[in-house]
């Protein structure tokens, strides 16, 4: 018996050396953090450049049918106003902006940065993935457990926030621009650059400012934001959400302005959903 227990001892104290070195082993350094860093951008790197390749050839397509397409009045947004809005909201029939371009090479320079930044924006999910893979293990299980799907929602909510700055943030703020004179006298004539630099601001603003949801149940899971901060302050937050919105989409179309200040009102509210009130500390929730 006492052999027995003499050999389970020398197997458990093996078997604990073993997890011991394991663990050691499984330690990285920081520059062992660093090689796997360098990997991940790189595959990142390679994502982005086959995927440029396929928006660099389909640019030409992309641009005439998505890019140009806000000016002119066959836009899908603005002959859905007209066909809603009932005679109330109407838009002007004759919206047509030619670009010009006068660099030399700013048509070819255009061409590669659009499919860059569309190349981005496609390959967005997969950054988010990259980024997850290297962050993943250095959580805890219920941080895991918390982080995933806020990493998707927020991938999701990116998306929506471009759409919806495509649709509407970046036609109507363009529109009201074109159309606005300060003299009579005065011609517009848009150039490709300027067109281009406000149709990627505006989208990827949007993108950003969808982001919104997910920075506040990050703020609110370290304690920084409240529920009832937020619904405390509401009132206020609508005015500053109408002022954003006036800001954005500056137009005396009130038809226009709602159109702008109803997604960003109801990603408050979904703010208010996420949000999390700090649980109050053991010991004292019977107080």
């Amino acid at each position: 018996m006492e052999i027995d227990n003499k050999e389970k001892a020398a197997e458990l104290e093996d078997k604990t050396t073993a997890a011991e070195e394991n663990e050691e082993e499984g330690a990285m350094s920081f520059w062992d953090h660093l090689e796997v860093l360098r990997w991940a951008l790189f595959r990142s790197a390679c994502v982005l450049a086959v995927i440029m390749v396929g928006t660099f050839i389909a640019m030409p397509y992309i641009f005439d049918r998505f890019i140009l397409a806000p000016t002119s009045n066959n836009f899908f947004t603005y002959r859905l106003i007209n066909r809603i809005g009932g005679g109330m909201v109407t838009l002007s029939p004759d919206f047509d902006v030619q670009i010009i371009n006068i660099n030399v090479a700013s048509q070819f320079m255009t061409h590669i940065s659009t499919s860059i930044s569309l190349a981005a924006v496609i390959a967005f999910p997969y950054f988010i993935w990259e980024i997850w893979k290297f962050i993943e293990p250095a959580l805890f299980e219920d941080e895991v457990k918390h982080l995933r799907p806020a990493f998707l929602g927020g991938t999701v909510m990116f998306y929506v926030g471009c759409a919806i700055g495509y649709l509407l943030v970046f036609p109507f703020t363009f529109r009201f621009l074109v159309e606005y004179n300060l003299s009579s006298s005065i011609t517009n004539q848009i150039n490709l650059q300027s067109y281009i630099d406000n149709f990627t601001m505006l989208i990827l603003v949007m993108g950003i400012v969808f982001e919104m949801p997910l920075l506040a149940w990050l703020l609110s899971l370290m304690g920084i934001l409240r529920k009832s901060f937020l619904r405390e302050h509401k009132r206020h937050a609508v005015v500053v959400l109408l002022v954003s919105a006036a800001i954005i989409t500056p137009s005396g179309d009130p038809f226009t302005l709602m159109l702008v200040f109803v997604p960003l009102y109801v990603l408050y509210e979904l703010s208010i959903l996420v949000v999390r009130d700090k649980k109050p500390k053991k010991g004292t929730e019977a107080l």
